[in-house]
């Protein structure tokens, strides 16, 4: 099981790798959100499971976070700066934004809620027009 969660964050980080290749940053960092979306899925099912094989599971998550953290800063880097989105935005809050919701939702479609959120999240991030007040 451990090795199944370390293969979902493995596909995160070479999902970032990729995305940044081939599409434009703006997109890249949407699609890595919606595969975190995934992710956080994968977790929520895997999580008891590590648990009651291997005690606590937080060693196993903590050794993946830095991967992750690493992936969702080179999104948010390479679309701030081609200027897709603000320069003030925290890579962090997005997750957060993300994981609040599979946090929250006690409903079985929360995935759907969580990937309109990406697209919430995406266009709530773009820069402000200082000249349209």
């Amino acid at each position: 099981m451990e090795a199944v969660y370390r293969s979902e964050v493995e596909k995160l980080a070479a999902a970032e790798r990729k995305f940044a290749q081939e599409v434009p940053p703006i997109e890249a960092l949407r699609a890595w959100m919606l595969l975190f979306v995934d992710y956080i899925a994968a977790k929520k099912i895997i999580a008891p499971v590590l648990n009651s094989l291997v005690g606590d599971p937080k060693k196993v998550f903590e050794a993946s976070h830095a991967q992750i953290w690493d992936a969702i800063r080179a999104l948010v880097g390479r679309a701030i700066k081609s200027g897709d989105i603000r320069e003030d935005l925290d890579p962090l809050d997005l997750l957060r934004a993300l994981i609040g919701v599979a946090n929250v939702a006690t409903s079985p479609d929360w995935q759907q809620s969580a990937r309109r959120l990406v697209d919430i999240l995406i266009t709530g991030s773009r820069p402000i027009n200082s000249t349209a007040q």
